[in-house]
């Protein structure tokens, strides 16, 4: 029986073991972790024949023939390069997904609005009729995927660029490139290293779809991606490339491939970002083939995203509005910039790289307070009163924040309570999701 180690007791991992098991591996997981509730998983996945290792780092053996690494896992951790060094074949979960998915696959990757545009993609799929799941950073792992009876007749699915990286030859058969800006740089080192692994994602792609209004993938240009499909929401003069073949906005209409698709407000989501994710959207299904009043439909009744620019509940007429999903400098500020003036926002946690002027400016212009917590507290408040701004108090924890934001957004005549972090959320939450949870939550609790 071959053996199989898998790296990272998340919900990829755990899919991963399980579909490994199937196919008929020896698998053990590891994870440094030891958790209560790591605890549990380890008993269960014990009780189904998957040995759980916790509290330790992996150290390769060259009895194991294939190691599969989760998302989080650095790529050129020692253990990983001395594994590849033994000629251990190393692959992430996406990767292995990838072996027993036979569907074609749209894979929508950059630094902003990969979320939005996935969801968007996977709410017009399945309006179409077809089983098209959101996967990856979103939705199901994408070893879930492949462990169901019902294959899916589309994949579609959020690829970060740590997943690219160890998933080298998954080949989308549609490929969407967001936005390209300064992130993950203490693992990718350079801006140029960061775009040449999104980049490759694309390269590997059938049909690509690329955001012409980001200002680096515009750089970028033709030349380098000739046949793709660009997009922009400034019109038809605006579109790089084949303007035959791009999408864009022209009076007030959604054109994709010269054809009129659907009249652009109807997106209820507020921001230009957000028209530009629906423009990718739309191109990506155009592409597919799905039907325009499908598209047109599954657009209009779009909800929204969860944890980002997501509307919690209204309070003495002021909206409190969780944009967890904000763990950059430049999500934060497209997120600050979509809502109304003047606002109270809640920053802070894990604190990433990153230029943060154009986030500072946009505080300065609609903020009439921030509160900051976690780590990066202190560091945002020194940023602030650098740059002169000083309506800025450190509250620490997501139960302080809550009631001081509802006291000030009365005081200042706020229309919004914001959380947008610009940070991760490893501080003090498990991921974003957890912390835009608790966010909900403690709003629900004491203000509804």
């Amino acid at each position: 029986m071959p053996i199989a180690h898998i790296i990272g007791l998340g919900k990829s991992g755990i899919a991963a073991a399980r579909l490994l098991k199937r196919e008929g591996w020896e698998v053990t997981l590891s994870d440094r972790s030891s958790s209560p509730n790591l605890l549990e998983e380890q008993q269960q996945l014990a009780n189904d024949g998957i040995k759980v290792e916790l509290g330790q780092s992996f150290e390769p053996v060259e009895s194991i023939e294939l190691i599969v690494v989760s998302p989080g896992v650095p790529w050129d951790s020692p253990a990983l390069v001395r594994a590849r060094e033994l000629g251990i074949e190393t692959i992430g979960e996406m990767a292995l997904a990838w072996r027993y998915l036979k569907s074609p696959w749209v894979g929508i990757t950059g630094t902003n609005g990969k979320t939005t545009t996935t969801a968007l993609i996977a709410a017009i799929f399945a309006e179409a009729g077809l089983y098209a799941p959101a996967c990856g950073n979103i939705g199901y792992a994408a070893c879930e995927l492949a462990l169901a009876e019902k294959q899916p007749d589309w994949v579609i699915a959020e690829i970060s660029s740590y997943q690219i990286e160890s998933s080298p030859f998954v080949a989308p058969r549609i490929g969407v490139l967001t936005t390209l800006t300064p992130d993950h740089l203490s693992r990718h080192k350079t801006l140029e290293n960061y775009y040449n692994i999104k980049a490759h994602l694309l390269k590997k792609s059938e049909l690509q779809v690329i955001n012409g209004d980001d200002p680096y993938l515009r750089q970028q240009g033709v030349d380098v991606w000739p046949d793709a499909c660009w997009t922009s929401v400034k019109g038809e003069k605006e579109l790089l490339g084949n303007t035959d073949f791009g999408a864009y906005i022209q009076d007030g209409w959604v054109i994709a491939q010269s054809e009129k698709i659907l009249p652009a407000d109807s997106l209820r989501m507020v921001g230009e970002h957000n028209l530009q994710n629906l423009l990718m959207a739309v191109a990506a299904a155009n592409l597919a083939g799905i039907d325009k009043s499908a598209i047109a439909q599954a657009i209009a009744t779009f909800p929204g995203v969860s944890h980002r620019l997501e509307h919690i509940c209204t309070w003495e007429g002021i909206d409190f509005i969780n944009d967890s999903k904000a763990t950059n400098y430049d999500a934060a500020q497209v997120g600050l910039a979509s809502v109304s003036a003047p606002a109270i926002l809640i920053a802070g946690g894990d604190p990433k790289e990153g230029d943060d002027r154009a986030w500072i400016d946009t505080i300065k212009a609609k903020a009439a307070a921030v509160l900051l917590i976690g780590d990066a507290a202190s560091l945002f408040a020194d940023r602030l009163e650098q740059a002169n701004y000083n309506a800025w108090e450190i509250v620490e924890t997501m139960e302080r924040a809550i009631p001081r934001s509802a006291e000030l957004g009365k005081q200042n005549n706020a229309k919004v309570v914001l959380l947008s972090p610009a940070c991760a959320s490893f501080d003090q939450y498990q991921n974003f999701e957890q912390r835009g949870d608790h966010f909900r939550q403690l709003c629900l609790e004491s203000l509804v």
